[in-house]
């Protein structure tokens, strides 16, 4: 990513945090509407999935600048994503849903570049996860 990519996503998201929980609402309604076969991986209660995907997207769009403090741990979340059931097939799917929520949550301001950006950061931290989950297959 660029420097400029990655100024992007994170002026962007300071635009999200004010409305985490319904973005993580229309996040996971999108996911479910598009591919209903994977809501038996979720927890009846999405209540706690929910902070966890808006926390575990604050710390990589924190740390994007500097991302080599974060591949360990995207490696670890990829490798308990086998034991889900997660297939390389599925990071499509939800990335899919990612720029579709952050374009009904930033309307005007998920300008292309912009989605461009969040497309390129979800691209590499979902190659780590991948790259990671084959390993421990």
């Amino acid at each position: 990513m660029t420097p400029e990519q990655i100024k992007l996503v994170q002026d962007s998201f300071k635009s999200v945090i004010p409305i985490a929980d319904t973005a993580a609402d229309i996040f996971y309604g999108r996911l479910f509407e598009v591919a209903p076969q994977l809501r038996p991986m979720f927890p009846q209660d999405m209540t706690e999935q929910k902070k966890k995907l808006m926390q575990m997207i604050g710390v990589a769009v924190t740390n994007l600048h500097q991302v080599d403090t974060i591949v360990a741990p995207v490696q670890d979340l990829g490798r308990r994503h086998v034991g889900y059931g997660v297939k390389d097939e599925h990071y499509d799917i939800v990335g899919g849903a990612l720029l579709w929520t952050l374009g009904k949550g930033l309307g005007d301001a998920f300008t292309p570049e912009v989605e461009t950006a969040w497309a390129e950061a979800y691209g590499l931290l979902a190659s780590v996860m991948k790259d990671a989950a084959a390993e421990a297959a």
